[in-house]
């Protein structure tokens, strides 16, 4: 434990810090889970899932949680999967 006061305030930020990113991976794995769920069931659900899991893509950009090049890499993924169903 730290004795510091400016280390013990770190240690609640961090803390803080890490559930919010917790968070954000937990909605982003949801909605990935739903848009594959959505890719057996049709291309009309399909294609609302896509728009929701690439926002939750691009937020977890803006938010420092993924890379820009991975969010990139997975959208396109994504993209290539609707385009399968087609």
């Amino acid at each position: 434990m730290p004795n510091i006061k400016s280390a013990k305030k770190r240690v609640k930020v961090i803390a803080t810090k890490t559930l919010q990113n917790q968070m954000v991976k937990s909605q982003l794995k949801t909605a990935v889970k739903k848009f594959e769920a959505a890719l057996k069931e049709g291309k009309d659900a399909a294609s609302v899932a896509y728009v929701a899991v690439v926002k939750k893509t691009d937020q977890a950009v803006a938010k420092g949680i993924l890379h820009k090049n991975t969010a990139a890499r997975r959208k396109s993924q994504y993209a290539a999967a609707m385009n399968k169903i087609a």
